[in-house]
């Protein structure tokens, strides 16, 4: 579905008690976006700050989910009125400056656009050695698997085209949603576009990802999409 001068954005961001760093991420994402029509929603898993407070009074559309990341991107996802929908996080560890490269590569008539750390011109300034190994290792094993030729997995700056969320059909409530999006990607034929990413590091708070906790989650949605 290449895009058109009408393409309306839709920016998906989860949240939870992400007050120290939602209030910078929005401006950045309207400086991005600036001249296109968009949204941005913000799906809040009831944080206990004011991370809704501030996303409202800076425009954001505000919805809840009480399960996980990936039950709220997938809620997001559906909520969105944009025929080009892009997911990121709410930490600025996804650079709003690259949105407009997410973007075009839907523009261009791509399904799926997901940002890489592993690819030429991406990197990561937040990654473990463990995370590091563990992405390898899922990467080779859903490549090897359904015939994919993925750089990254576990990377969640993606964006999308209205007809591609809807065949997605994505269930996955935590964070094994990025592994769910990859795998059904493939196995449904759409056409995916990997573009380099640079993650930076979170600017405040903990983050939520738990390296061996979140490794089963997502070995999980592997075997469970097979």
């Amino acid at each position: 579905m290449p895009g058109t001068k009408e393409d309306f954005i839709s920016v998906v961001i989860p949240t939870l008690n992400e007050d120290k760093n939602i209030g910078r991420v929005i401006p950045k994402v309207k400086e991005a976006l600036k001249g296109r029509r968009y949204e941005i929603i913000v799906v809040d898993g009831h944080s206990s700050d004011r991370t809704v407070q501030i996303a409202r009074k800076m425009g954001a559309k505000v919805i809840y989910d009480e399960m996980g990341k990936g039950s709220a991107l997938v809620k997001g996802l559906s909520r969105a009125n944009g025929n080009i929908i892009v997911a990121m996080d709410a930490d600025l560890s996804t650079d709003p400056r690259e949105l407009g490269i997410l973007i075009h590569g839907i523009k261009l008539g791509y399904d799926v656009c997901m940002g890489s750390r592993f690819m030429a011109g991406g990197s990561s300034e937040d990654i473990s050695i463990v995370r590091r190994l563990g992405n390898r290792f899922f990467v080779s094993l859903v490549n090897a698997l359904f015939g994919s030729n993925y750089s990254d997995m576990c990377y969640g700056y993606r964006s999308f085209n209205r007809n591609a969320v809807n065949k997605l059909d994505l269930s996955e409530p935590g964070f094994g949603i990025e592994t769910e999006i990859s795998i059904k990607a493939q196995k449904r034929g759409l056409k995916v576009l990997e573009v380099p990413s640079v993650e930076k590091k979170r600017v405040a708070g903990e983050a939520k990802l738990m390296t061996f906790r979140d490794g089963y989650v997502i070995l999980r949605a592997i075997l469970k999409n097979l």
